[in-house]
Protein backbone atom coordinates (compact mmCIF):
# COMPACT_ATOMS: atom_id res chain seq x y z
CA UNK A 1 0.00 0.00 0.00
CA UNK A 2 1.33 3.42 -0.87
CA UNK A 3 2.72 5.88 1.64
CA UNK A 4 -0.25 8.20 1.05
CA UNK A 5 -2.81 5.60 2.14
CA UNK A 6 -2.94 6.53 5.82
CA UNK A 7 -3.71 10.07 4.68
CA UNK A 8 -6.36 8.79 2.29
CA UNK A 9 -7.87 6.70 5.09
CA UNK A 10 -7.91 9.75 7.37
CA UNK A 11 -9.75 11.71 4.69
CA UNK A 12 -12.34 9.03 4.11
CA UNK A 13 -12.26 5.51 5.50
CA UNK A 14 -15.16 4.29 3.36
CA UNK A 15 -13.50 5.34 0.10
CA UNK A 16 -9.98 4.14 0.96
CA UNK A 17 -10.76 0.95 2.88
CA UNK A 18 -11.23 -1.32 -0.17
CA UNK A 19 -7.67 -0.44 -1.23
CA UNK A 20 -6.41 -1.27 2.26
CA UNK A 21 -8.06 -4.70 2.06
CA UNK A 22 -6.81 -5.30 -1.47
CA UNK A 23 -3.22 -4.44 -0.62
CA UNK A 24 -3.03 -6.25 2.71
CA UNK A 25 -5.29 -9.28 2.37
CA UNK A 26 -2.38 -11.62 1.58
CA UNK A 27 -0.43 -10.44 4.63
CA UNK A 28 -3.43 -10.75 6.93
CA UNK A 29 -4.54 -14.14 5.62
CA UNK A 30 -0.97 -15.50 5.49
CA UNK A 31 -0.30 -14.53 9.09
CA UNK A 32 -3.62 -15.96 10.21
CA UNK A 33 -2.96 -19.22 8.35
CA UNK A 34 0.50 -19.63 9.86
CA UNK A 35 -0.81 -18.91 13.32
CA UNK A 36 -4.02 -20.98 13.17
CA UNK A 37 -2.73 -23.65 10.75
CA UNK A 38 -6.23 -24.15 9.36
CA UNK A 39 -7.52 -22.40 6.22
CA UNK A 40 -11.08 -22.07 7.53
CA UNK A 41 -9.90 -20.52 10.79
CA UNK A 42 -7.50 -18.25 8.91
CA UNK A 43 -10.35 -16.99 6.73
CA UNK A 44 -12.42 -16.23 9.83
CA UNK A 45 -9.51 -14.43 11.51
CA UNK A 46 -8.70 -12.42 8.39
CA UNK A 47 -12.31 -11.34 7.98
CA UNK A 48 -12.60 -10.38 11.64
CA UNK A 49 -9.27 -8.51 11.45
CA UNK A 50 -10.54 -6.32 8.64
CA UNK A 51 -13.84 -5.74 10.43
CA UNK A 52 -11.95 -4.62 13.54
CA UNK A 53 -9.60 -2.49 11.47
CA UNK A 54 -12.52 -0.77 9.75
CA UNK A 55 -14.29 -0.07 13.04
CA UNK A 56 -11.09 1.24 14.62
CA UNK A 57 -10.28 3.49 11.66
CA UNK A 58 -13.78 4.97 11.78
CA UNK A 59 -13.36 5.70 15.50
CA UNK A 60 -9.76 6.98 15.48
CA UNK A 61 -9.03 10.70 15.21
CA UNK A 62 -7.50 11.70 11.86
CA UNK A 63 -4.10 12.36 13.45
CA UNK A 64 -3.87 8.79 14.68
CA UNK A 65 -4.92 7.33 11.32
CA UNK A 66 -2.30 9.40 9.49
CA UNK A 67 0.46 8.16 11.81
CA UNK A 68 -0.39 4.43 11.52
CA UNK A 69 2.09 1.90 10.20
CA UNK A 70 -0.59 -0.14 8.53
CA UNK A 71 1.24 -3.47 8.13
CA UNK A 72 2.39 -3.54 11.74
CA UNK A 73 -1.00 -2.40 12.98
CA UNK A 74 -2.82 -5.08 10.98
CA UNK A 75 -0.32 -7.70 12.14
CA UNK A 76 -1.04 -6.72 15.75
CA UNK A 77 -4.78 -7.11 15.15
CA UNK A 78 -4.28 -10.58 13.64
CA UNK A 79 -1.99 -11.63 16.49
CA UNK A 80 -4.50 -10.47 19.09
CA UNK A 81 -7.38 -12.27 17.38
CA UNK A 82 -5.45 -15.53 17.11
CA UNK A 83 -4.37 -15.33 20.77
CA UNK A 84 -7.98 -14.75 21.79
CA UNK A 85 -9.10 -17.76 19.74
CA UNK A 86 -6.30 -19.91 21.15
CA UNK A 87 -7.44 -19.17 24.69
CA UNK A 88 -10.83 -20.59 23.76
CA UNK A 89 -9.69 -23.75 21.97
CA UNK A 90 -6.84 -26.25 21.68
CA UNK A 91 -4.25 -25.49 18.98
CA UNK A 92 -4.37 -27.60 15.80
CA UNK A 93 -1.37 -29.35 14.31
CA UNK A 94 0.92 -27.65 11.78
CA UNK A 95 1.58 -28.60 8.18
CA UNK A 96 3.58 -27.04 5.39
CA UNK A 97 2.38 -29.28 2.56
CA UNK A 98 2.71 -27.43 -0.70
CA UNK A 99 4.95 -24.66 0.61
CA UNK A 100 8.07 -26.28 -0.83
CA UNK A 101 6.54 -25.99 -4.30
CA UNK A 102 6.47 -22.19 -4.03
CA UNK A 103 10.22 -22.12 -3.60
CA UNK A 104 11.13 -24.24 -6.61
CA UNK A 105 11.07 -24.05 -10.35
CA UNK A 106 7.76 -24.91 -12.05
CA UNK A 107 8.63 -28.54 -12.88
CA UNK A 108 10.81 -30.16 -10.23
CA UNK A 109 11.42 -33.89 -10.24
CA UNK A 110 9.73 -36.13 -7.66
CA UNK A 111 12.91 -36.61 -5.62
CA UNK A 112 13.38 -32.87 -5.37
CA UNK A 113 9.75 -32.32 -4.35
CA UNK A 114 10.06 -34.91 -1.58
CA UNK A 115 13.36 -33.45 -0.36
CA UNK A 116 11.95 -29.92 -0.33
CA UNK A 117 8.82 -31.01 1.54
CA UNK A 118 10.96 -32.78 4.12
CA UNK A 119 13.16 -29.69 4.42
CA UNK A 120 10.10 -27.43 4.79
CA UNK A 121 8.69 -29.71 7.48
CA UNK A 122 12.02 -29.75 9.30
CA UNK A 123 12.24 -25.95 9.25
CA UNK A 124 8.61 -25.65 10.35
CA UNK A 125 9.35 -28.02 13.22
CA UNK A 126 12.43 -26.02 14.21
CA UNK A 127 10.45 -22.79 14.04
CA UNK A 128 7.57 -24.25 16.06
CA UNK A 129 10.04 -25.38 18.75
CA UNK A 130 11.25 -21.82 19.39
CA UNK A 131 9.93 -19.98 22.42
CA UNK A 132 6.86 -17.97 21.40
CA UNK A 133 8.49 -14.52 21.61
CA UNK A 134 11.26 -15.56 19.19
CA UNK A 135 9.01 -17.62 16.91
CA UNK A 136 6.54 -14.78 16.40
CA UNK A 137 9.32 -12.25 15.77
CA UNK A 138 11.07 -14.50 13.22
CA UNK A 139 7.80 -15.37 11.44
CA UNK A 140 6.73 -11.75 11.13
CA UNK A 141 10.17 -10.59 9.98
CA UNK A 142 11.32 -13.40 7.72
CA UNK A 143 8.09 -15.07 6.61
CA UNK A 144 5.74 -12.09 6.43
CA UNK A 145 8.45 -9.56 5.57
CA UNK A 146 7.49 -6.89 8.08
CA UNK A 147 10.05 -4.16 8.65
CA UNK A 148 11.47 -3.77 12.14
CA UNK A 149 9.30 -0.70 12.94
CA UNK A 150 6.22 -2.63 11.71
CA UNK A 151 7.31 -5.61 13.77
CA UNK A 152 7.69 -3.44 16.88
CA UNK A 153 4.18 -2.13 16.39
CA UNK A 154 2.74 -5.59 15.70
CA UNK A 155 4.27 -7.08 18.84
CA UNK A 156 3.89 -3.99 21.02
CA UNK A 157 7.56 -3.99 22.00
CA UNK A 158 10.41 -1.49 21.60
CA UNK A 159 12.36 -1.57 18.33
CA UNK A 160 15.58 -2.74 19.98
CA UNK A 161 13.75 -5.57 21.71
CA UNK A 162 12.22 -6.94 18.50
CA UNK A 163 15.57 -6.71 16.72
CA UNK A 164 17.08 -8.71 19.55
CA UNK A 165 14.22 -11.24 19.46
CA UNK A 166 14.63 -11.77 15.70
CA UNK A 167 18.39 -12.12 16.05
CA UNK A 168 18.08 -14.59 18.92
CA UNK A 169 15.36 -16.56 17.12
CA UNK A 170 17.49 -16.89 13.98
CA UNK A 171 20.46 -17.89 16.13
CA UNK A 172 18.37 -20.62 17.81
CA UNK A 173 17.21 -21.85 14.38
CA UNK A 174 20.82 -22.07 13.18
CA UNK A 175 21.77 -24.02 16.31
CA UNK A 176 18.85 -26.42 15.79
CA UNK A 177 19.83 -26.89 12.14
CA UNK A 178 23.46 -27.58 13.13
CA UNK A 179 22.30 -30.19 15.69
CA UNK A 180 20.07 -31.85 13.09
CA UNK A 181 22.93 -31.93 10.58
CA UNK A 182 25.30 -33.43 13.16
CA UNK A 183 22.77 -36.15 14.03
CA UNK A 184 22.22 -36.89 10.35
CA UNK A 185 25.97 -37.05 9.74
CA UNK A 186 26.43 -39.48 12.62
CA UNK A 187 23.61 -41.63 11.29
CA UNK A 188 25.19 -41.56 7.83
CA UNK A 189 22.25 -39.79 6.25
CA UNK A 190 23.14 -37.53 3.33
CA UNK A 191 21.40 -34.15 3.23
Amino acid sequence: MCAECPGRLASGVDAAFPDLVSHHQDLVYGMALRMTRRPADAEDVAQEAFVRAYRALRAYPKERVVSLRLRGWLAAIVGNLVRDRARRSAPPTATLDGVAGWLTDPAPGPERVVAERESARAWQSRLAALPDRYRRAVELRHVEGLSYPELAEALGRPLGTVKSDVHRGVQLLREAWARDEAVAAQAGVMR
